[in-house]
């Protein structure tokens, strides 16, 4: 939903956050994103793909968690976008569990989308909206881990089985980090 995802997710565990190349040419955040270790994948070039999935794996198998957005956009409901199956397939290659997790917002208790980063908004517009919000807290839950072994055996299944987790399709337990976290203090899917 939100830029805030990434640091409500990096206050629940150290991560290797992958994101668009974009976000590396970005002011100030590319090069906060790039000293952070950040892996960055070029969507409009497809060649490079099986290169990034493969430094992934590399990641996992060396014991790192890497936090990655399988929608591969921001949404200001968790019932939208299409889970992008890449990832997915660095996690089978390294026989890594996949933790799915959901974000959501509040204020007041209620869902909020105050959060959101939609279209083409202006990043310090957004921050403003967030830092007038009253009330904001973000709620960070962490599904029980999908084994690839576990009945997902190509990277469809399990991205599917991802996706049904983050939706709340699936039944189980499911992991609350902390109780809340408020934007002031936090200020996707890991492999």
């Amino acid at each position: 939903m939100s830029w805030l995802d990434i640091p409500a997710l990096l206050a629940v565990e150290p991560v290797t956050l992958l994101a668009k190349r974009e976000i590396g040419d970005w002011p100030l955040v590319g090069a906060l994103a790039r000293r952070a270790g950040t892996r960055f994948i070029d969507r409009d070039n497809p060649r490079h793909l099986p290169a990034t999935v493969a430094s992934l794996a590399d990641l996992l198998r060396s014991g790192r968690s890497v936090a990655a957005f399988p929608q591969a956009t921001t949404w200001c409901s968790v019932a939208y976008g299409a889970f992008r199956r890449a990832t997915f397939q660095a996690a089978l290659d390294a026989g890594a569990p996949v933790r799915p997790v959901t974000i959501a917002y509040e204020q007041q208790g209620l869902p909020s989308t105050v959060a959101g980063f939609l279209g083409d908004e202006e990043f310090l517009s957004s921050v403003r909206r967030v830092v007038g919000a009253r009330g904001l807290t973000v709620r960070v839950t962490v599904h029980p881990p999908l084994l690839p072994h576990s009945g997902a055996h190509d990277r469809r299944a399990l991205a599917e089985r991802a996706r049904a987790a983050v939706n709340g399709t699936v039944k189980g337990p499911a992991r609350q980090h902390g109780d809340r976290v408020t934007a002031g203090q936090a200020l996707g899917t890991y492999l």
